[in-house]
């Protein structure tokens, strides 16, 4: 089995921790929709029979050779010929693809709610991709790599499997670490740490160009990932594509806490923010500042720009969001909202509350059970049953590189999402300041990912009504975040702007109003955002082309030392 660049960029992006990275399912809530099941078969006996009537009419077809099932065109996991020329084979699979029809159509006759129909669909789901034949040792790609390996495929694979269980919850590994190094071919355009506090520490990248913008940038990262999604490799490089483009360019490296930080919640993230905006301005002698991040990142950029905005503060010139959702309704039918209810809610805060911290690894692997055929059972086949090692793959790499997330901004985090904190002026506080985002006047550029299942792109788009400065939203042809890391020079990229409201690019009341008057581009969205921050970053003026100075030395190279906490 070949797992190729593009499709684990795509499935990568389901792992990556979006508006709702806090509250997953357990094996209770298994359970419960399991015994769900049970009790609405025991209640509608004759649905459940002519269910099993049609599921042996089926397999009767099969065992005579009339049956016409077959997966859907892009499932890659039959592409063996085996699957459709060996008749044992063929049987098996289309026994379990009757298998399917036949529970989705009983639950589809079900009379229920939309929200728990939803549940019970994508709990059976889970068990029907986790009893799929090619998740079996004798499926035929693993007997035909046994033969051909004279058995070491297997012996190899028992050693992953149980390397696994050691060190990873029991799931197949992603990627091959051993071919990337942070600050070696990953994170490493050349810059310095210039400040350092408790909470985080400030890099300052060194200049590409002999002018830059007037108007510095300062990335502002998720607080449950590493900063260098941003600065990937130097082909995918966002930080790299605007210091070519003619700016000045900032990033905050948040330490990953530790239990005695359980503490910290979004007024000292805020608070760090603060501070990190004000060295930057000090240092470039500025007195306005461009703001980028991306998912949770976004969430404390919003929050805190509307505080600072409530109180006169004027020096936020431009806000970038990458996907981020801001309106948690935006969430409430994914698969990710379906299992976000007070309950759970609840029981997350505890463990969290418990431990001082919510451990990355554990989100991680909640959240690949959110599509596992691509990020679970693909590498079980790949790893386990094929004997290979998983891919080398730099995005992969990023995201197995989790952090921690301090107990008390779990909890303010979990708020938001259950009370929808962020579109209801005042219900959020920070600082004491009521939060009101229509109080943010700096002009707004939100991207969202037209295949993104972790911030759905019209919730992205939900963001850019929010605001109340000109909003230009863009949308990128990508997952969550290969969205981002969408360069020049790649022939699949696209995106489209200027949707309902056209000139500026504000976006239109309605995301699919947008959706259908916006423009299509082919290529990278980089240019137009470079294009768009070039008229809001003022007049060019000469690079420094030392980093460091008295008030603010050089205390580390890029990417620093809190990357590797």
């Amino acid at each position: 089995m070949s797992i190729s660049p593009d499709k684990l960029a795509d499935h990568s992006a389901a792992a990556i921790l979006g508006p709702n990275p806090f509250v997953s399912f357990s094996a209770r809530d298994v359970l419960r929709e399991a015994m769900r099941a049970t009790r609405l078969a025991a209640a509608q006996p004759r649905l459940t029979a002519r269910t099993l009537l049609g599921f042996g009419s089926e397999l009767r077809k099969i065992v005579q050779g009339a049956s016409t099932l077959a997966p859907a065109p892009r499932d890659k996991r039959f592409n063996d010929p085996s699957w459709q020329s060996d008749a044992r084979y063929r049987a098996w699979l289309q026994a379990y693809l009757a298998a399917g029809e036949s529970l989705r159509q009983w639950i589809a006759a079900q009379d229920l709610k939309a929200h728990s129909r939803a549940r019970l669909e994508f709990m059976s789901s889970l068990a029907m991709d986790a009893l799929a034949p090619s998740n079996f040792p004798w499926q035929p790609e693993a007997i035909k790599r046994f033969r051909d390996t004279g058995g070491h495929s297997a012996l190899d694979g028992l050693k992953q499997l149980i390397h696994n269980i050691k060190e990873n919850h029991g799931l197949p590994e992603q990627v091959d670490k051993s071919g990337f190094t942070v600050g070696g071919n990953l994170a490493c355009t050349e810059g310095a740490v210039v400040f350092r506090n408790e909470v985080f520490e400030l890099i300052r990248y060194r200049p590409h160009t002999a002018e830059v913008r007037a108007v510095p940038m300062l990335f502002i990262p998720p607080q449950i990932n590493k900063f260098y999604i941003f600065d990937l490799s130097p082909e995918k490089s966002v930080v790299k594509g605007l210091l070519e483009a003619g700016f000045e360019v900032f990033i905050i490296s948040w330490r990953n806490p530790e239990t005695q930080h359980a503490d910290w919640g979004l007024a000292e993230y805020a608070a760090a923010i603060d501070t990190g905006i004000g060295a930057v301005c000090n240092i470039t002698n500025s007195q306005r500042i461009s703001l980028t991040g991306a998912c949770a990142g976004g969430i404390t950029i919003a929050a805190y720009v509307a505080a600072r905005a409530a109180s006169g503060d004027t020096r936020v010139s431009s806000v970038t969001l990458m996907v981020s959702v801001l309106d948690t309704e935006a969430t409430s039918d994914t698969p990710m909202g379906l299992f976000a209810t007070p309950r759970t809610i609840e029981a997350a805060r505890r463990k969290s509350a418990k431990k001082g911290v919510l451990d990355g690894k554990t989100m991680s692997a909640a959240f690949s059970w959110l599509r596992p055929n691509d990020l679970i059972w693909n590498y079980w086949v790949n790893n386990v049953l094929l004997g290979n090692r998983p891919p080398a793959f730099d995005l992969l790499f990023w995201n197995c590189d989790s952090t921690r997330l301090p107990a008390r901004l779990h909890g303010e985090f979990m708020d938001i999402l259950l009370q929808n904190s962020l579109v209801h002026p005042g219900r959020l506080r920070l600082h004491g300041v009521p939060v009101d985002l229509s109080r943010i006047k700096a002009d707004s550029y939100v991207l969202g990912g037209t295949t993104d299942h972790i911030t759905p792109w019209k919730g992205c788009h939900r963001s850019t009504l929010l605001f109340g400065g000109k909003n230009n939203f863009v949308l990128s042809n990508a997952g969550h975040m290969q969205s981002i890391l969408n360069p020049p020079g790649n022939k699949k990229s696209e995106f489209w702007t200027d949707g309902e409201a056209g000139a500026d690019g504000e976006a239109g009341a309605d995301a699919d109003t947008w959706r259908a008057g916006a423009k299509h581009h082919s290529g990278s969205w980089w240019p137009h955002w470079h294009a768009w921050l070039h008229e809001r970053s003022g007049a060019m003026r000469p690079a420094e082309a030392v980093l460091a100075s008295t008030d603010y030395p050089e205390l580390a190279p890029a990417p620093g030392t809190y990357v590797f906490g």
